[in-house]
């Protein structure tokens, strides 16, 4: 018979079993232990047992805490945090973000930069942070001997907790939150020259090492730290440094330690100089590359007598020759400047030439340039360049492939291959650059994101020209200023249900108006305006029925037909949308709101770039509805009356709006005087 065991919430409840051979196995079929035999820990009946063998006896634990445990489970259940693989998730972030390794380098060039341009913003309010620790520049020294790159900046540097905080936490981007606290305090403003968003920049170093290690020192801290990282790891190591001959004076030292793959092709001097000079050569802080050079000296050399000659005294012997001597020192790899960022008036001619001949190689000068900024929802500087000699062929005339449009993001070098995105292929032998502070890029800042940007189109031919093109890329053009106008981002159920409550509005506005509209619908492109005049699909929108009633030779018949129909528009959002709505259910022959429709059609068709039919009628409309709305505001005498001029004019505008003539508008070239000498 199997012992009686308790149980208790307050602690495990124990009872010892006798082994009569101790060797031997207890029996499987006992009636509360499991049929795979005993083991260490197991579950029976709902409950957690432990064993434990003590002097040829078995001690059976019966965990009843845990048995509470799982009641509390049952009824509020255990909420988890789901955990990443952090090794799986930085290999993601290495190997699938990024196209080309050589980004590495602009990447942590970039992190310097933005490094720099914090201490320069907040040395401004606190001047000890710059300290005696140099110039604002950033230094790289390749080693080919040990297979090396280190990038050391004199920026703001890293306290151990901002360590932990930016190169511990991946996709934490510095740049970012520093960016957000800019904006908070709104008294300091915000610096556009700042270029890290992501915050993923730093990982992509280990596309070409196999270890990270980052010296830093802040001024506003008075150790220095290293961070250690290897490739495919989950964990980093902190530690403080103690090595007098590592210690900065303030900023960021990044030594990486290149894989076996990679070490010939990063750790070549003239290779990170190449690749300075394309990615980073307008960063507006100076790069300084560990390079070789050559000079020549002059040296005295000992002249050997020829056979024959009698040897010269010791001070005639020397000889002065010279000789090319290699040295490595430091050299400005950015010394260019982005003469896009400057105003155009303070540009001269010979600066733009040069500029063209040292970004694109050239050696004539080109034949024509320009330099523009162009502002809106995206904001972007441009310098385009006409080559000094054309293609050499007809296949360079078309060829997408050219490279000649270099786009820059806040100076910092992102592309050039768009396959005719920038520019049109006819176009393609223009040489330039675009540079722009808020185009949408991808995380790996390789590839510009899709993006809603409204086209304005505002020269008297753009409209033209976009119906005959239609399309571009298989996408087609819309006119946003004609009827079925398609968003895309409708909730359909919100959609039927405001169509169903104006459904009676819509009906009673368009009787009101008659043959001045084809139909009245609920709007899907307004957002405040309480309504919009819009064209047929196929007839003539407001801009070119403006241009051709301007054409001298005109004709009206053709102008009338392909002007087409008019639809209105309603915003279902709009309070005096709203007001007509309720008219029109409790009072739908009310002379007021009658006035109103007309007065909001007139209105529509002016905002909407149509020119009304009569505009001294539209004035006495206007007139009328400000004097119902002012009438006796201010305490005006009940005595007072109305001028007669209004009240005639009132009785005018109703007359003329029963009868549905309109009222003649004389031009000034019509008025004649009876002393005129050109009346017939």
């Amino acid at each position: 018979m199997a012992p009686v065991l308790s149980r208790s919430l307050a602690s495990p409840s124990l009872v010892f079993l006798p082994l009569t051979n101790p060797n031997k196995a207890v029996n499987p079929r006992s009636s509360f232990v499991p049929r795979n035999g005993l083991n260490k820990t197991f579950s029976c009946t709902g409950l957690r047992w432990k064993l434990e063998k003590r002097n040829n006896r078995t001690a059976v634990w019966c965990e009843a805490s845990a048995v509470a445990e799982k009641e509390a489970e049952e009824t509020s259940g255990e909420k988890f945090e789901y955990q990443a693989e952090v090794s799986r998730l930085m290999d993601l972030i290495v190997h699938s973000l990024y196209s080309h390794k050589e980004v590495f380098l602009r990447e942590l060039v970039s992190n310097a930069s933005d490094a720099l341009d914090k201490l320069r913003f907040l040395s401004v309010t606190e001047p000890s942070l710059l300290g005696d620790a140099g110039e604002l520049e950033i230094r790289i020294k390749p080693d080919p001997d040990n297979g090396t790159i280190t990038i050391t900046d004199t920026g703001i540097g890293m306290t151990k907790e901002e360590l932990i905080d930016c190169l511990g936490t991946i996709a934490q981007s510095g740049t970012s939150k520093f960016l957000k606290a800019l904006k908070e305090n709104k008294d300091l403003g915000a610096d556009n020259g700042l270029i890290g968003q992501f915050g993923v920049g730093f990982y992509s170093s280990f596309l070409v090492a196999e270890k990270v290690v980052v010296s830093t020192k802040s001024p506003r801290s008075e150790k220095q730290y290293v961070w250690e990282a290897v490739a495919d790891s989950s964990s980093y190591v902190i530690r403080e440094e103690t090595d007098p001959e590592k210690l900065l004076h303030r900023g960021t030292q990044i030594t990486l330690y290149l894989r076996s793959d990679d070490k010939y092709e990063f750790s070549d001097p003239s290779r990170i100089q190449n690749l300075v000079k394309n990615y980073s050569q307008f960063v507006s802080f100076p790069i300084y590359t560990w390079q070789e050079k050559s000079r020549t000296v002059e040296v005295e050399e000992e002249e050997k007598p020829k056979e024959g000659e009698e040897e010269k005294p010791e001070g005639e012997r020397k000889k002065k020759t010279t000789k090319t001597e290699k040295y490595w020192d430091w050299e400005l790899a950015n010394e260019t400047k982005p003469i896009w960022m400057r105003n155009p008036k303070e540009v001269e001619k010979d600066e733009y030439h040069e500029f063209y001949k040292k970004t694109f190689n050239e050696f004539l000068d080109p034949l024509q340039y320009t330099h523009f900024t162009t502002e809106g929802e995206v904001e972007f500087r441009s310098v385009l360049y006409i080559p000094g000699m054309g293609p050499l062929n007809n296949e360079e005339v078309i060829n997408p492939k050219t490279k000649n449009i270099r786009l820059y993001v806040k100076r910092v070098f992102i592309s050039d291959d768009f396959d005719g995105e920038l520019f049109p292929r006819y176009l393609s032998f223009v040489k330039g650059v675009v540079d722009s502070d808020d185009l949408p890029l991808n995380v790996s800042r390789e590839i510009l994101q899709e993006s809603r940007i409204v086209l304005y189109l505002i020269e008297p031919i753009d409209e033209v020209a976009i119906q005959n093109l239609q399309t571009y890329k298989e996408k087609k053009f819309v006119d946003i200023s004609k009827e079925d106008l398609e968003l895309g981002d409708e909730d359909e159920v919100k959609k039927r249900e405001t169509k169903q409550e104006y459904n009676l509005l819509c009906d009673w506005i368009k009787l009101q108006l008659g043959e001045k509209v084809a139909k009245v619908q609920i709007s899907k492109r307004l957002s405040s305006s309480p309504c919009v005049l819009v064209s047929g699909k196929f007839g003539w929108s407001a801009n070119m029925e403006r241009l051709m009633k301007a054409q001298a030779l005109g004709d009206t018949e053709s102008l009338e037909f392909m002007r087409g129909r008019r639809i209105l528009e309603i915003n279902p959002d709009n309070p005096i949308i709203r007001d007509l709505n309720a008219a029109c259910k409790n009072a739908p022959e009310s002379s007021d709101a009658k006035r109103a429709v007309d007065l909001l059609y007139d209105t529509a068709l002016i905002s909407s770039g149509f020119s009304p039919d009569s505009p001294a009628e539209l004035g006495n409309k206007i007139y009328e509805m400000m004097a119902m709305a002012l009438g006796g505001r201010w305490g005006r005498s009940e005595e007072d009356e109305v001028p007669e001029a209004l009240e005639v004019s009132a009785a005018e505008t109703d007359t003329s709006a029963n009868e549905g003539s309109e009222t003649q508008v004389i031009e000034a070239s019509e008025v004649r005087t009876e002393s005129d000498p050109w009346q017939d």
